[in-house]
């Protein structure tokens, strides 16, 4: 019975001699940009928000400064992209920070690099699958809990005396499970099955944008003027340098926006022949579709006048947005609005799912690459039956289980944390190819394009830690 349970859950085993094989378990461009990319599109449901409750807080509105992070995300999802892409053609064979930093810097800064990307991945998880349960749980009455949770102060909100904090987590903690089982199945399934959720949220948030900041242009000039306004009294409040503090630590809390570029260098094995050119075209997929997104959601909350609502920490920002935007549209009689919002909803907490795959499929392929180096046991670098790092996968699953109990499910914990170990990757990786450039710029003419890519991409990555912690 458990041979026949088993077969059910996981699947049969993959013919290693049939020549299908690969093609069958290996991703196209447009595949790896939902299994991989997912995880920073997904990211814009909880990195803007961040960021924005940072500059508007009780009894504090320093709403202005969200143009120059709308701003400085985009610009900075670009550059990071393009220094991901050099990296894609230095190391064809994958392995993203981790092999990065071994081989430019030397071992010791790759088992630094290479734990900081197993602590990021695990949080991928752990991140996407709260900020998922909380988008999910904003459509859910209070009422349907009880009067236990409609009594409750808003202090006590989110915590586990909250019957609605509990019953999410352990739905997430399902969540986590289930993909546990299809990552085990083997990577492509797991893709093609979220494939129409990726394309629900990239349609409704598309709508999104275009009327939140299209059917906003005629009030471009006014709102300027307010944000003019609103950015003198910032500076007068916090003094020129107090301003551009607070500026760099509400950028650097939206760090979690920029995890999904490092998975794509990472995931390089499992993409279609040629790898460096799907890799390369999964990455402006990834680059475009992020920039536009997490920047133009920002520029919507300026543009709408979103604000966060103080006396429930837990009700996300892009709920608030697609309310004010999309929330009284009719078509007759028929409530448009409230079907728009609700699957607009319904869609991202489907993506920030999708957005724990990238955990599951590069988390065990960092720990394969360490445990080839012995820094992890030799077993992590052993595929399935099924062609699949099973044991990788399931230690990212009870890992991810963990730190969700241990935070309660708290995104904004989980956003700090998370913010950190990508910066610190992140760093390393630009740091080695830096390093690269100087020391071989005798070997190639055009090194001094590609070097300053990276020095400014250390230097936002350094910068960002340092704000974050």
């Amino acid at each position: 019975m458990w041979k026949k349970i088993r077969a059910f859950l996981f699947g049969p085993p993959k013919d290693v001699h049939s020549a299908k094989t690969f093609h069958s378990i290996s991703l196209v461009a447009m595949l790896a940009w939902v299994g991989l990319g997912a995880d920073g599109l997904s990211s814009s449901s909880y990195g803007p928000d961040a960021a924005f409750r940072e500059i508007m807080t009780p009894g504090r509105d320093f709403s202005s400064l969200a143009a120059f992070l709308a701003l400085g995300t985009a610009v900075t999802v670009f550059i990071i992209s393009y220094a991901y892409t050099r990296i894609i053609e230095h190391f064809p064979s994958g392995g993203g920070g981790y092999v990065v930093a071994t081989k430019l810097l030397g071992p010791r800064f790759g088992v630094v690099s290479g734990s900081a990307l197993l602590v990021d991945y695990m949080l991928t998880i752990t991140t996407s699958i709260a900020a998922g349960g909380e988008a999910v749980f904003y459509i859910v009455p209070r009422a349907w809990f009880g009067k236990a949770a409609l009594s409750l102060s808003p202090d006590d909100i989110g915590t586990w005396l909250d019957p609605v904090q509990r019953t999410k987590v352990a739905i997430e903690i399902l969540a986590i499970a289930v993909l546990m089982i299809l990552n085990i199945r083997g990577v492509k399934e797991s893709v093609a099955a979220v494939l129409p959720i990726f394309i629900a949220f990239v349609l409704t948030h598309v709508v999104l944008l275009v009327v939140a900041i299209g059917g906003h242009i005629g009030d471009v000039g006014a709102v300027a003027v307010e944000t003019s306004h609103n950015l003198h009294g910032t500076v007068t409040a916090l003094g020129a340098f107090g301003a551009l503090a607070l500026f760099v630590r509400a950028y650097s809390l939206g760090g979690g926006t920029y995890t999904g570029i490092e998975a794509v260098s990472n995931g390089v094995p499992i993409m279609r022949e040629p790898k460096v050119r799907t890799a390369k075209r999964t990455m402006v997929l990834m680059a475009t579709s992020l920039s536009i997104t997490a920047g133009g959601i920002i520029l919507a909350y300026l543009l709408v006048h979103v604000a966060p609502d103080f006396n429930d920490s837990t009700k996300p920002m892009n709920a608030i947005l697609l309310d004010k935007v999309a929330g009284a549209w009719r078509l007759g009689t028929w409530d448009a609005g409230y079907w728009f919002v609700l699957i607009a909803l319904c869609s991202e907490a489907g993506l920030l799912f999708v957005a724990a795959q990238t955990g599951f499929v590069d988390g065990p392929r960092v720990m394969a690459n360490m445990a080839v180096d012995s820094w992890l046991p030799h077993r992590f670098a052993a595929l399935s039956e099924r062609l699949s790092m099973q044991n990788g996968v399931m230690l990212m699953g009870f890992t991810s289980i963990a730190a969700l109990l241990y935070t309660h499910g708290n995104v904004e914990k989980l956003v700090v944390m998370y913010s950190i170990n990508v910066f610190v990757t992140f760093s390393l990786s630009n740091l080695g190819m830096s390093r690269f450039w100087i020391k071989h710029r005798k070997e190639h003419a055009d090194w001094y394009r590609h070097l300053p890519v990276h020095l400014i991409g250390l230097a936002l990555c350094v910068t960002d830690r340092k704000s974050v912690v």
